[in-house]
């Protein structure tokens, strides 16, 4: 794909209980108001930022406390990066002289400003969707688990959806609803399974020799992802202390890791030191970038994920909303076969000038005199990236954030796949609740709002 500088790329995704936020950064953020205003005004009665709003305070227990904007007592974990260092305040305070002011709280309906990563993560441990809505509730008699099952397709009586049908430790199985059947399998595998049971572009379906039931070209389209642009830098000696390469291998790894199975704390109890969100131009009404800081840097030439030997920092950027549209597509009628990806990355203006401008941007900051004296160079990419062209090249060439949403958009108009209120349109008792929902991205990690997403639509399904 053009977008990724024809080089593969993946998407990965839990095949857990919890899903993909029992092996994400577990980054804690609610985007902001502009975004559900922006998705009841498409149609999506029901998702403004009043009724989202009150999702999130009712799923938060955060431990910064409730003063009429988080909330406390909810059933998901929220902490805030406390880790500090020299490092990390420089940082702070050279953003601020840059115009992005330091906040104890990025969640804020204000978004522009930086500070401690908000993070889904309590007394060392992760806290994924598993541990904070289905633990609590696995003991309940109308509850049944099932793993180690892949579901194939949808079973219909007549234009009802009633059951889904898979393969449970390699002998078929079927499972049957007497009321809907609830998809949430994410922005990549819940088109590919309503494809595969008949829902979706109907030449495409006739082309691998599938039963057309609903015609319904927008599954699989609208695919919207955070590409990155990252930038690393190789620290001074005399600040080694400020990375954690160094403390994550040897006899250091290993005494971190003593620690962390004692205490619960130290590097291996955290995620990204910092979190930003900025303007990458004067003038605009609300941030259209996100950075995230950490201590922590690859080896950008060894095969695999190695860290590097040297003390760095690491800075990953992207535009909050892009419009860049890629689309996903069956590879054959087999569901053992992964889906055709088109990612289409970095293919508007808009996304090509913020994607250049938040770039610009770092490396404004890190030549301020007050934080430039922590570091001998940049390692990643380098100075041989300078020119828009360049910097673009980069991006393309770097990773993506695995915040894939948008392939099975709701919305108020006909050629939308689901209505307000997440049922399939075509079908009935049929509902996707997943990040493949989302009419456009939220400006910033979806780990919160795809759960608040679900706790709104469980209370209007219960009603």
């Amino acid at each position: 794909d053009p977008g990724n500088a024809g080089r593969a790329c993946a998407f990965m995704r839990g095949r857990v209980l919890g899903g993909t936020s029992s092996v994400n950064g577990m980054v804690y953020c609610r985007g902001q108001p502009e975004d559900y205003d922006a998705w009841a005004a498409q149609g999506c009665t029901g998702w403004g930022w009043r009724e989202m709003r009150a999702a999130f305070r009712a799923i938060e227990d955060h431990t910064l406390g409730d003063d009429g904007e988080r909330g406390v007592g909810g059933p998901l974990h929220v902490s805030i990066r406390n880790d500090r260092t020299a490092l990390t305040e420089a940082i702070l305070d050279s953003a601020a002289v840059l115009g992005t002011p330091r906040r104890d709280d990025v969640n804020r309906p204000q978004q522009e400003g930086i500070g401690y990563t908000p993070v889904t993560i309590r007394k060392g441990r992760r806290v994924s969707a598993a541990d904070a809505f289905l633990k609590p509730v696995r003991q309940r008699r109308n509850l049944g688990v099932v793993t180690g099952t892949e579901i194939h397709r949808l079973v219909f009586e007549g234009p009802r959806v009633v059951g889904v049908a898979g393969v449970r430790n390699g002998e078929p199985v079927e499972y049957r609803a007497t009321r809907e059947v609830i998809l949430s399998c994410g922005a990549i595998q819940s088109p590919k399974l309503l494809m595969l049971s008949g829902i979706g572009p109907a030449d495409h379906l006739r082309e691998l020799g599938i039963e057309v039931r609903v015609d319904r070209p927008a599954v699989g389209r609208n695919l919207r992802e955070h590409k990155t642009v990252s930038q690393q830098l190789r620290l001074k000696p005399e600040y080694a202390d400020c990375s954690l390469n160094q403390r994550l291998v040897g006899w250091r790894g290993a005494l971190n890791t003593a620690r962390y199975l004692l205490r619960r704390d130290g590097p291996l109890a955290a995620t990204y030191d910092l979190n930003a969100f900025i303007k990458t131009q004067p003038g605009l009404a609300q941030p259209d970038a996100q950075i995230l800081f950490w201590g922590l840097t690859l080896d950008r030439t060894a095969q695999g994920v190695q860290l590097e030997k040297a003390p760095g920092l690491l800075a990953m950027g992207y535009p909050l909303r892009t419009e860049s549209e890629g689309e996903l597509r069956l590879r054959s009628a087999n569901p053992a076969d992964a889906p055709l990806i088109r990612t289409n990355f970095l293919a508007t203006e808009h996304d090509c000038r913020v994607t250049i401008g938040l770039f610009r941007w770092l490396r404004t900051l890190f030549a301020r005199p007050d934080l430039a004296r922590f570091f001998d160079h940049e390692s990643f990419p380098g100075d041989g990236v300078q020119s828009d062209d360049e910097i673009l090249d980069h991006s393309r060439r770097d990773e993506t954030c695995q915040h894939a949403n948008g392939t099975c958009r709701m919305g108020g108009d006909a050629d939308a796949v689901l209505d307000a209120q997440l049922r399939v349109r075509g079908v009935e008792g049929l509902r996707v609740i997943d990040l493949s929902a989302m009419p456009t991205q939220v400006s910033g990690n979806p780990n919160g709002p795809v759960m608040a997403l679900a706790w709104h639509a469980a209370g209007f399904i219960a009603r």
